[in-house]
C-alpha cells in the first residue's frame, strides 16, 4: 500500500524553483529564540499567497469539494471552516518546495545538519471570523508551522482602558514551559499577510478571538516529518 504522504527525498539536490519564487532572499528567513526551542519566521512569496487564496476561494464556493476536503473533525478549533489542501495543488503552486527549503535551511543553521528528506503529512487552511478561536494545542509529526493568507484590517480593542498595551485578539501565541526569571514562556505574533512561522510539533500554541469586524482571518498550517536520526538526536555538542 502506497503512502499518501508527499515525499521530497534529498531535496537539497532537487530544483526548488528558488529563482521562480525567490523565497530564500536575504532577510526573508529569521531564526528566533524567544525561549527553549527555536522557531523560524519566513516570508511566503506573494505569488504563492495569491495562488493559495485563489484556490481556497474556489473551494469555498464549491460545496461538494468543501465537504470532501473538510478537516474540521480532525482539529480542535471552534472556527467557521477548516479544510485540507489537495496534493496536486500543494506541488503545483510551489507550497511543498517552500516548506521543504525553509525547513532544510532552519535545521542546517540551527543544528549544523543536513536533512535528506521532508515528508509532508498534510497542510490545511483555517477560516476564522469574529469571536471564533483556536484553543491551546500541539501537532503531530516532527515539524509544524502556521502563517497568514488574509488578515482583517482591525482585530478589535480592549473594553477597558489598558493604556499602550497591545490587544491580543487574533494573535498567534506560541507557548513553552512556564514564565520564570530570565525565562519567558509566551511569544505573541501579530498576524501579517505572507508571514509564516515554523516550529517543532510539540510547541503549544493558541489563537484568541478577535472582534469588531466581519473580515476573515485566513491561516495555513502543516505537519511534516524529517529524518528520524536528526529529530531524535539530542546531542548538540
Amino acid at each position: 500500500k502506497k503512502k499518501k504522504n508527499l515525499i521530497l527525498k534529498k531535496f537539497i539536490k532537487v530544483n526548488l524553483t528558488q529563482q521562480r519564487y525567490n523565497f530564500m532572499d536575504e532577510g526573508q528567513i529569521h531564526i528566533i529564540k524567544p525561549f527553549g526551542p527555536s522557531i523560524v519566521k519566513a516570508k511566503i512569496p506573494i505569488k504563492i499567497v495569491e495562488n493559495l487564496n485563489n484556490y481556497i476561494d474556489e473551494i469555498i464556493i464549491n460545496e461538494k469539494k468543501s465537504l470532501n476536503l473538510d478537516h474540521g473533525n480532525k482539529l480542535v478549533g471552534d472556527v467557521t471552516q477548516e479544510f485540507k489542501l489537495e496534493k496536486e495543488t500543494i506541488k503545483k503552486i510551489g507550497w511543498l518546495e517552500f516548506l521543504g527549503k525553509c525547513v532544510f535551511e532552519w535545521i542546517k543553521i540551527d543544528l549544523g545538519k543536513n536533512i535528506t528528506k521532508f515528508n509532508l503529512i498534510e497542510s490545511w487552511v483555517v477560516r476564522q471570523f469574529e469571536n471564533e478561536y483556536n484553543p491551546v494545542h500541539w501537532h503531530t509529526g516532527h515539524i509544524s508551522g502556521a502563517g497568514f493568507l488574509k488578515v482583517p484590517e482591525n482585530l478589535g480593542a480592549y473594553k477597558q482602558n489598558k493604556g499602550e498595551r497591545d490587544y491580543s485578539g487574533g494573535n498567534l501565541n506560541l507557548i513553552y514551559g512556564t514564565k520564570q526569571f530570565l525565562s519567558p514562556s509566551l511569544y505573541r505574533i501579530k498576524p501579517k499577510i505572507g508571514d509564516f512561522y515554523f516550529f517543532p510539533n510539540y510547541l503549544m500554541h493558541t489563537v484568541y478571538p478577535f472582534k469588531g469586524t466581519e473580515e476573515e482571518r485566513r491561516s495555513i498550517s502543516f505537519n511534516g516529518l524529517i529524518d528520524e536520526k536528526v529529530y531524535n538526536d539530542y546531542d548538540r555538542r
